[in-house]
């Protein structure tokens, strides 16, 4: 049927003489061409997913009202979404803007032609391929090569027959229906039908660049899930691969429209929460929690499963450099949340804090060879109790110059952690003096077994940004390892194996004669500390405990010394006596 003859429009389609497109709300002919520069100039491109398979998007570029309405009318009939643009430079702004899946321009429009068209968008940083059709009177070989060289992907001369234009579109719709299947198997998770890391980062990069430029909140939650391995080794992978799809299935109900959702591999699933901050991510990631501990999956066999989760969340700051790093926070928190117990929420500052240090090159395999992290502790003596009032923990502080301690319950277990900053809230109200530390104190402890070997404690310090964890033997605290500590450790270990001097600067001993002096006056300082310590007793009336605490410390670096002059593998082991946590 050719198009001339169809109401009458023959000689409004011999003046125009070309065909393209529309779009609602179009800005001024000249601003079409500000996308194409900041393109150029490297501007983040938000990220577009294809548009479901009924719905094919084609944009119309042509100057010309008459040829827009009738051939938009022939596309809205084969159920075609049609955009309409009144030029070239229209046009390039709904490409950037929408991103069609189908582009239908003239050739000669004002501002931008076709094959100038054509170049722009194969230029330009889009989500996805668009399929180009070039329509155009030029019917001569040498134009034919000009508008496929300019990056159309085909090429369709006039006069147009109506059944010749649908069945182009038709083959480029098969074309992009390949092209969406491709894209969507290199976008999301097979198993899940989430975004893959890869993609999920297009759509970081975006928002965090977003975030930053106008001040608006950002956070990244990071889940995993609790003893995941143990699904898959008794019920099997196929139970395994279910739990996950249930675990997508409830991060999809959980979440806004606006939330962009992703699998990062395993049993771990990364969500980024614009226009969120740190504290509505802790709440909506505790939403999750509940929502998913709930949650009962039936598997084939008749059993019946309940999962689990750990998030970590981090909000965006002033000192988040990168979107890298935002998740990299995120990943902190996370740690911390499975080494704090599992299925609980954590968040970044409130329980890591600060900036990341860098991580440190590897230290020499030999150095942790056979050490745990009993070797190297600070032995815990002294912990609060959870019903002690918060005035006696305060007076502990002050006497014992400490900057923290951990809390036990009355069959000494470990539930928390009190440091100086979470007595200063109760400094607010003259009765927060009276509360027990329970209401007090951080519930969320980074604990490690006293076998743990030694680097995994030092990769996890290296890590994140807390200073200690708390050493724990049968749910009891019986320790703290900080990098303080570990760096003393460290530093006898070297002057035990020769490698640096002694304190006073002498180098290190290597005969047994040698060593045996060595060990002597390291072994008359301790006991000179200690007849010091019992002449104190005698005679002052101070506190009996804050003197212990004194002493003790004193005694625990020269005992440090000392079994480092003797070439232990543990520089800390024989400290015996600590006020609870290192003051560092």
């Amino acid at each position: 049927m050719d198009l001339r003859t169809e109401n009458h429009f023959e000689e409004r389609l011999a003046m125009a003489g070309e065909m393209v497109s529309e779009t609602d709300s179009l800005p001024a002919a000249g601003e079409g061409l500000v996308p194409a520069l900041q393109i150029a100039a490297g501007e983040t491109a938000r990220p577009v997913e294809p548009l479901p398979d009924a719905a094919i998007k084609v944009l119309l570029a042509d100057d010309d009202a008459a040829v827009r309405r009738l051939i938009g009318q022939f596309l809205r009939n084969e159920r075609y979404e049609v955009l309409e643009a009144a030029d070239g430079a229209e046009a390039l702004q709904a490409v950037l803007r929408e991103c069609p899946d189908i582009v239908l321009t003239d050739w000669e429009m004002p501002h931008i032609d076709g094959p100038t068209l054509c170049e722009r968008i194969r230029a330009a940083n889009l989500p996805y391929y668009v399929h180009v059709l070039l329509l155009t009177a030029r019917n001569t070989p040498e134009s034919l090569v000009q508008g496929l060289h300019s990056g159309a992907d085909d090429y369709l001369t006039k006069p147009v027959q109506k059944a010749e234009l649908l069945a182009r579109l038709s083959t480029a719709r098969r074309i992009v229906a390949a092209n969406r299947q491709t894209a969507r198997m290199a976008r999301t998770d097979a198993l899940t039908g989430l975004l893959t890391q890869r993609s999920f980062f297009e759509h970081l990069y975006y928002h965090f660049s977003l975030a930053k430029r106008h001040g608006r909140p950002l956070a990244c939650a990071m889940t995993d899930l609790d003893y995941f391995k143990r699904v898959n080794d008794v019920h099997g992978h196929l139970a395994g691969d279910l739990v996950l799809r249930t675990v997508a299935d409830v991060l999809r109900r959980a979440s806004r429209d606006s939330d962009i959702i992703s699998r990062h591999g395993g049993e771990e699933f990364c969500v980024l929460l614009p226009d969120t901050d740190e504290s509505g991510a802790e709440r909506w990631a505790e939403r999750l929690r509940g929502i998913l501990a709930e949650e009962i999956i039936r598997l084939e066999s008749g059993e019946q499963l309940s999962v689990t989760c750990s998030v970590g969340v981090a909000g965006l700051c002033e000192d988040t450099l990168s979107a890298e790093q935002l998740v990299d926070r995120a990943d902190q928190a996370l740690l911390c949340a499975k080494r704090s117990g599992r299925n609980r929420v954590v968040r970044y500052l409130a329980v890591v804090g600060g900036d990341k240090n860098s991580l440190p090159g590897p230290a020499p395999e030999d150095i942790f060879e056979g050490v745990a992290a009993r070797d190297v502790m600070t032995p815990i003596v002294s912990p609060l109790r959870a019903d002690t009032p918060t005035r006696n923990a305060a007076d502990f502080f002050l006497r014992s110059r400490i900057s923290s301690a951990p809390v036990v319950d009355d069959e000494g277990r470990l539930v928390g952690v009190l440091s100086e900053k979470d007595l200063m809230i109760a400094m607010a109200a003259l009765d927060g003096w009276q509360r027990p530390v329970s209401q007090l104190m951080q519930r969320q402890a980074i604990t490690y077994d006293q076998n743990t070997p030694l680097r995994v404690i030092y990769e996890f310090l290296c890590r994140v940004s807390l200073r200690r964890i708390i050493i724990v033997h049968e749910g009891a605290p019986v320790g703290a390892v900080s990098r303080g500590s570990l760096l003393r450790w460290f530093h006898c270990r070297l002057v035990a194996l020769g490698m640096l001097p002694d304190k006073d600067g002498a180098p290190a001993v290597s005969t047994t004669d040698e060593k045996r002096e060595t060990l002597i006056r390291a072994a008359r300082r301790i006991s000179e500390e200690a007849e010091e310590f019992i002449r104190g007793l005698a005679e002052d009336d101070a506190d009996l405990q804050a003197q212990v605490i004194a002493t003790a410390t004193q005694l625990q670096g020269l005992t440090t010394e000392l079994l480092a002059q003797s070439g232990g593998s543990a520089g800390a082991r024989g400290a015996f006596f600590s006020t609870g946590a290192n003051p560092e």
